[in-house]
């Protein structure tokens, strides 16, 4: 199996998949323009912030499977997945701590202002009389947008600093909250009227766009604290620009709009201007554990996809067909079996949308169950069942779901 890496893996991960059987092409400088032109004859192609669009897997005739080493997909055209068949995976909460060891570390550095001590060190300027002027954050509250593997690390490291924290997830229940020791909110807003500092975690999804919006922003206090090291789409940057040209809120970002895709270079933003706004480089995964971890969560998953036929954290799978008719047949495990059965089936005009076949001890028989689009008619059925020599019994059941 060829494996095309678009961007920089750790040795020990290009090592594991080439001990699978793997063909690597190691391209860690490829952007977005080079990847549309495709991946040759590659079957995986594994990237972290590279952008894979439409072109690239329309142009790429042996791809059949993106994995993102990271958690977050966006970066992927999931869309233009689905339509070619290319199942798409990502590696989750392998670089939660990371990401929350630098939001914290933005939480931190902006209260003591700590960048802005070591340029002015850096030049020559001795400023003890203004940087002396800090708050502190113990005692203070955190409100927290967000609580997954990413949300939950912070809120850990919160708690360890004495800071209280309000929190807010669509999937947060009230014994969710009590578990992880914050208070629970009912909104994004209510968390912004509670909180001296708003860190967000939350996945670039369409309901969460813009998440943070004007609204929100204005339920801030002036002198509060905006920490976004989720996505840059999921904050209102026009709103949160001129919050902080007013002067009345502070932010700490390591992602913004119009981030360039390259590794160097220049870069011109607004955010350059603002004396009360920090930037990082969009390194919040970046660290050695991180990256060793999603690596080989990476390899693992190519590992399952070329040993077991499966692709664990499978992004682009339709959740539920909506199949209205399940068929559910024990046959002899032999060769042609279900082909004469779905012969029966595409005679008849129904379609195939899942099957999952298993094996019993022995390997001497089988039971697959089948999701049809419509119902087959008692011929069909009967025509099964009367395979007496291949077919053990032929069950149709009303799906769950109908």
């Amino acid at each position: 199996m060829n494996v095309y890496l678009a961007d920089k893996l750790p040795a020990a991960a290009v090592d594991a998949l080439e001990s699978f059987g793997c063909t690597v092409t190691e391209n860690p400088g490829a952007t977005a323009t080079e990847l549309a032109s495709g991946v040759g004859d590659a079957m995986v192609l594994i990237v972290r912030s590279t952008k894979v669009n439409a072109d690239c897997i329309a142009n790429s005739p042996s791809l059949s499977l993106v994995i993102r080493a990271g958690a977050g997909v966006n970066n992927i055209d999931l869309d233009a997945a689905s339509r070619r068949g290319v199942f798409v995976a990502n590696c989750p909460g392998q670089n939660a701590i990371a990401v929350a060891e630098l939001a914290f570390g933005l939480i931190l550095s902006a209260d003591r202002r700590i960048p802005d001590n070591v340029a002015d060190f850096r030049g020559g300027v001795w400023n003890k009389a203004l940087y002396s002027k800090a708050d502190g954050v113990y005692g203070k509250t955190l409100g927290i947008l967000g609580t997954g593997g990413i949300g939950r690390e912070v809120i850990r490291r919160a708690q360890a600093f004495g800071l209280n924290v309000i929190a807010w997830s669509r999937s947060l229940t009230p014994e969710g909250a009590r578990i992880l020791g914050v208070e629970r909110a009912e909104s994004p807003g209510a968390v912004a009227a509670a909180c001296d500092i708003l860190s967000v975690h939350v996945a670039l999804t369409a309901d969460t766009r813009g998440l943070v919006s004007r609204e929100v922003l204005a339920a801030l206090h002036d002198g509060a604290l905006v920490v976004n090291t989720a996505r840059a789409e999921v904050v209102d940057e026009d709103a949160l620009y001129e919050e902080l040209s007013a002067g009345r809120l502070n932010a700490a970002v390591d992602v913004f709009g119009g981030e360039p895709e390259g590794k160097g270079g220049e870069v011109s933003h607004r955010f350059a201007g603002l004396a009360n706004c920090y930037v990082t480089h969009h390194i919040g995964a970046s660290t050695d554990q991180a990256q060793i971890a999603v690596a080989m969560d990476a390899a693992d998953i190519v590992r399952g996809y070329m040993q077991e036929g499966t692709v664990r954290n499978w992004i682009n799978r339709c959740r539920q067909t909506l199949a209205p008719w399940q068929l559910v047949v024990r046959h002899f495990d032999r060769p042609g079996v279900l082909a004469n059965v779905l012969s029966e089936l595409k005679s008849a005009g129904i379609n195939v949308q899942e099957l999952d076949n298993v094996i019993f001890d022995g390997k001497e028989t089988a039971s697959c169950s089948i999701q049809l689009d419509a119902e087959p008619g008692e011929a069909v059925l009967e025509a099964i069942r009367s395979r007496t020599d291949e077919v053990i019994s032929a069950a149709l059941l009303q799906s769950a779901s109908t």
